[in-house]
């Protein structure tokens, strides 16, 4: 069954119920009001009669009294203390030979309602005592017939059947609208994940409320959105990976192939294989990279922190560096300006530094400064790293931190680079809770920041 008919199902049930139950207790407290304003009317006739016969008690009076009621759709009664009939408007059958039949105890001076079963009786009573002070006393019986109040309410459950078909009518009309309006949105999100389902990504969810259904439409639509640069995104990544190893494979394969010549000499030989040789450690670095961000990807890298000296951990970095650079022509400076402890795990961290130092030498100039900056700015730590390389462009920058994002297009293959060393570095950064920022500007250079919180936990330090 479909939701939308289960749903609709569900309102008019549950409206139905209460449109019931809200029209029975309706009907019955109309009834009942009637019935109770016909039995107050009676009783006030009654003692209306009751207060002229005090007044004059004759024939005359009794006749009077007679005649008004045989005019109306009312009957009264006139008996003495024994029960015996005084005067009537019409003549006793059994219904009111049954009412004066009843014995009456202690009658209040207003009277009190005698029968006022409507639906099982054939009259509705009320008795009202009188004495006019002179020896004559006795009961004041008003009756009305049951048939005029079972009349009148049948008229009233006709009005009450066409206001049910009414209120149905109205209910179903509007349930099928309400139906339409909740169901769309909810028939148009079923369509975008079936579409999701079968990869096509290319869906639209306008946002017209801002309630849940609207949320759920704004979260659908994210969701298509992600896996829409998801796709585009590994796309780009496959091709990119396709032409990373194209390059040194088609280097293997060719320089094999030379290499197995018969008239190759030995030096030529060594010089091809030297070749093979490099261009498979360039497939192993990428396969290393890609193997450190897979694991990123999927958690299996572990982070393992502990207290460290920024000053003395960074200045074991420096130290390893600083013969490599001065090697290529480079200087490497480092100013730490205190003595300032964070949570690192010291062989992630380390991986980090020197990534970034790696580049650093590699797009810099030779006779070049690069320097490295530690600081503290409030409660956090900043290492800088500052190049006096060839800059990146300003378009460039939102997506260095992109794998395989490069912005040597060219992808030259002098530098060596995947352009996956960022995106490890920034994966790395985030782990450690802390965030990595860049500034740069062509022909000026480059300089990454990292930013960490300190810590002050004073027992654990490491040297």
């Amino acid at each position: 069954m479909k939701f939308y008919i289960k749903l609709g199902l569900w309102f008019f049930v549950c409206i139905l119920i209460i449109e019931s139950v809200s029209m029975l207790f309706l009907h019955n407290t109309v009834v009942q009001s009637l019935v109770d304003e016909e039995l107050h009317s009676l009783q006030a006739r009654g003692n209306s009669h009751r207060d002229v016969l005090e007044m004059s008690f004759n024939y005359e009076t009794l006749h009077h009294i007679a005649m008004m009621e045989s005019q109306t759709d009312t009957e009264v009664v006139i008996t003495n203390l024994s029960g015996d009939v005084v005067e009537a408007s019409n003549e006793i059958d059994t219904g009111i030979q049954f009412i004066l039949q009843q014995e009456v105890l202690n009658l209040p001076r207003d009277g009190q309602v005698l029968q006022a079963d409507w639906k099982d009786q054939k009259y509705i009573a009320t008795v009202s005592p009188f004495d006019d002070s002179q020896g004559n006393q006795g009961y004041v019986y008003m009756l009305k017939s049951n048939n005029l109040i079972q009349a009148f309410i049948g008229k009233l459950n006709d009005h009450f059947l066409v206001a049910v078909a009414l209120i149905l009518f109205f209910l179903l009309v509007t349930i099928i609208f309400l139906l339409k309006v909740l169901t769309r949105p909810l028939i148009s999100m079923k369509e975008a994940t079936k579409k999701l389902s079968t990869g096509d990504f290319s869906v639209t969810l306008p946002v017209k409320s801002n309630d849940e259904i609207g949320e759920l439409s704004k979260s659908i639509q994210t969701l298509a959105n992600d896996l829409s640069y998801l796709k585009k995104e590994r796309n780009e990544f496959l091709a990119s990976i396709s032409h990373e190893l194209r390059t040194p494979l088609t280097y293997i394969k060719g320089y094999a192939d030379i290499g197995r010549r018969k008239t190759l000499s030995e030096e030529e030989r060594m010089h091809y294989l030297t070749i093979i040789h490099e261009e498979s450690e360039h497939v192993h670095q990428l396969l290393q990279e890609l193997f450190e961000l897979a694991k990123m990807d999927e958690n299996m890298f572990t982070i393992q922190k502990q207290s460290v000296r920024v000053n003395d951990f960074v200045s074991t970095i420096y130290d390893k560096a600083r013969h490599v650079f001065l090697a290529q022509g480079h200087q490497l400076e480092l100013y730490c300006r205190g003595d300032w402890t964070v949570e690192v795990d010291p062989r992630r961290f380390e991986q980090i530094i020197l990534n970034l130092l790696d580049n650093a030498l590699k797009y810099s100039a030779e006779h070049s400064v690069t320097k490295i900056n530690v600081e503290k700015q409030n409660d956090d730590i900043l290492i800088s790293i500052k190049d006096e390389g060839q800059g990146i462009p300003s378009e460039d920058l939102p997506y260095i931190f992109t794998r395989l994002y490069r912005v040597d297009k060219s992808r030259s293959r002098l530098t060596g680079g995947f352009g996956l060393g960022l995106s490890i570095v920034k994966e790395l950064v985030e782990a450690h809770n802390g965030t990595i920022s860049v500034e740069s500007q062509l022909g000026t250079g480059t300089c990454f920041t990292i930013r960490l919180k300190e810590s002050f936990d004073e027992d654990s330090f490491t040297h």
